[in-house]
């Protein structure tokens, strides 16, 4: 054999190994009647998912995408930002807002999006929540952004009659939470325990709840993430399981959406300790999510998508085919698989033939 075809043997081996290909996977991009920044999406199998966004608009559908309906507006929602959402079922969902003070709001609905009701305000004028979690509509947690130098963790379990307050660990420098896919708040409500993701000019953190680290500043242990970008606009931003002991948390900078390092982390064994990624997403990432079919973790960003089929340790880019538009690679914001938001009401279904 030259030596020459040789080298190039090994070298098309070694990018094999390295996971560096780039798979061409694709969405299927679908009509959501709205020019809204959609920020939050729901899919809970069946062809039923939910999505949210800019300007009090929240959408719906029952048969996997090919209509989305348009949801009554909750009542004094025309200016809110409804970065949140979680649906139980087709009629069941809680759908929240971010924005300072009482532009921070969470509603139910319970009659397939006719009607809402408003479970919370923000009672902090400083105040602005980033995610919400629920088990169900009675036991709901809420994440604030620092007031006072403190986290707000607000709690019910009477479904918002009453809420407690976790004023959560001290901060570090100009530390927060990111708003951006209500993906900064992580709960497993039967085996796992609750974490919260940040960012600041001096570091990232995860927080982990649980039993054994009650007491200490309402039972959350702050983990240092020296493997993330730092900045003010930078950290994770979402985090997510496949089980209860295996976690996936992307990141970097939003102001520099293509910066393709700093991104990435992954942990085996509940978020006790964590791993950077040997490959980065090749840019900033706003959400993760877990397709158990495939056996896949897929995130997402400005900037398009990237693939892990090695549990985060390494990813590739999901690259548009030669039959989609341009613009089905780019500008998402939030994921839960198969479906995909992102901005001027954009919304992709995956291909179910290239999810592999």
């Amino acid at each position: 054999m030259p030596k020459q075809a040789g080298n190039l043997i090994r070298v098309l081996i070694a990018i094999a190994l390295s996971g560096s290909w780039t798979a061409h996977a694709q969405w299927d991009l679908q009509e959501s009647h709205t020019t809204a920044n959609l920020r939050g999406i729901a899919s809970l199998g069946g062809g039923v998912a939910w999505a949210s966004g800019t300007g009090g608009v929240v959408l719906r559908t029952e048969d996997g995408g090919h209509l989305w309906q348009s949801c009554a507006m909750p009542p004094g929602a025309e200016k809110l930002d409804f970065r949140a959402i979680q649906a139980f079922d087709a009629n069941t969902a809680l759908v929240m807002s971010s924005g300072k003070g009482d532009l921070s709001r969470l509603y139910q609905t319970t009659d397939g999006c006719h009607s809402w009701t408003l479970l919370a305000t923000n009672p902090d004028p400083q105040g602005f929540w980033d995610a919400v979690q629920a088990a169900d509509l009675d036991t709901i947690m809420i994440l604030g952004d620092p007031v006072e130098g403190a986290f707000q963790i607000r709690e019910t379990t009477d479904g918002g009659k009453t809420w407690s307050v976790d004023l959560g660990q001290p901060l570090w420098y100009n530390e927060g939470a990111f708003a951006a896919s209500n993906s900064s708040l992580l709960i497993n409500w039967t085996d796992g325990p609750a974490v919260f993701v940040t960012g600041s000019p001096v570091g990232a953190r995860i927080f982990r709840r649980c039993d054994p680290c009650k007491g200490q500043s309402g039972g959350w242990a702050a983990t240092p993430m020296p493997m993330f970008t730092w900045g003010a606009s930078a950290g994770i931003f979402a985090i997510h399981q496949s089980s209860w002991d295996h976690l996936v948390a992307v990141g970097g900078d939003y102001r520099s959406p293509d910066g393709a390092t700093g991104n990435a982390a992954w942990s085996n064994d509940g978020g006790r300790r964590w791993h950077r990624a040997e490959t980065w997403p090749h840019g900033y990432r706003s959400s993760v999510d877990y397709d158990k079919a495939t056996n896949a973790w897929i995130t997402i960003g400005p900037n398009g998508a990237d693939i892990s089929k090695d549990d985060g340790r390494n990813w590739t880019p999901l690259a548009p085919t030669a039959s989609d538009p341009p613009d089905a690679a780019k500008d998402w914001n939030a994921l839960s698989l198969p479906f995909v938001v992102g901005s001027r009401g954009r919304i992709g279904k995956l291909r179910a033939a290239e999810k592999r």
